[in-house]
């Protein structure tokens, strides 16, 4: 993060409540294909401004491009239709217990530092680490901002992605993220696959490409959902609903939860 005076700090903070607060009676219209959005795009940046946003910030979104493949994506997803078998074997969920329990050896202080903080056991956060990007091994390629644009633009899910644009735009008024950041089709970015308004709430101000940075992250994200240290994480059990609170698709949240039982308990 960019540091700056007392006085811009505090400023960037207002910046980031009023996006998040301003209304929506006058919010730019949503659509359902390409043609719209640079009749959108050209409307929601003058609302970004007036809501306070910065001129790299307004800059960034006028370069932002319809991006078609997150369309595709968004509207696939089909391996969450899957059974849990068939999506652990889809996701390479052995390979994952396997490299996860090397990692919690081979990282043992981290993982305890990061449990002492949070609460959180090693398992859930190797799964998450596994299931997301492959330990850092992939983390996509597409423009961050043009993937949030096009999903806030986009009918589906207009109003969750409005405020995930505003974040993001909120990121680069702070000098946190680049304009230019790559990241997976729906946005996410770092080797935890963290959306723009979890960075702002949970990044702590930390380099999410960086491993540790990340996984602290999401450990804060699993407390500040109702994490409890010594609790069971399974289906029907207490911090169950923090992993559903991470991905609402139930294979996922079925398999982060025994991804990580098996590396927490070694069998």
């Amino acid at each position: 993060m960019i540091k700056s005076g007392k006085f811009r700090s505090i400023a960037a903070a207002a910046i980031g409540t009023l996006a998040f607060l301003s209304g929506r009676a006058d919010a730019a219209p949503c659509g359902n294909g390409s043609a719209g959005f640079e009749t959108w795009k050209k409307q929601f940046s003058e609302e970004a401004r007036a809501r306070g946003h910065g001129p790299a910030a307004i800059a960034a979104l006028t370069d932002a491009n319809y991006n078609y493949a997150t369309i595709s994506a968004d509207r696939g997803q089909r391996s969450f239709r899957l059974s849990l078998d068939q999506f652990m074997a889809k996701r390479g969920g052995p390979a994952i217990i396997a490299r996860g329990r090397s990692l919690k050896r081979s990282q043992a202080a981290l993982f305890a530092s990061l449990e002492q903080r949070y609460g959180v056991p090693p398992g859930p956060l190797l799964a998450i680490w596994g299931m997301e990007t492959g330990f850092g091994g992939v983390h996509g390629n597409q423009h961050a901002l043009s993937a949030v644009a096009t999903l806030a633009y986009d009918c589906r899910r207009s109003e969750y992605f409005t405020d995930q644009l505003n974040a993001f735009l909120t990121l680069i008024d702070r000098g946190s993220i680049s304009a230019d950041a790559r990241g997976s089709m729906h946005g996410e970015i770092g080797q935890t696959q963290f959306l723009p308004k979890n960075i702002l709430q949970y990044g702590a101000g930390g380099n999410l490409e960086n491993a540790s940075a990340a996984l602290s992250a999401t450990a804060n994200f699993l407390k500040a959902h109702g994490w409890r240290a010594g609790a069971g994480y399974q289906p029907g059990e207490p911090n169950f609903a923090a992993i559903q609170a991470w991905n609402a698709a139930q294979v996922y949240e079925r398999a982060i939860a025994l991804i990580g039982q098996k590396i927490d308990n070694g069998d």
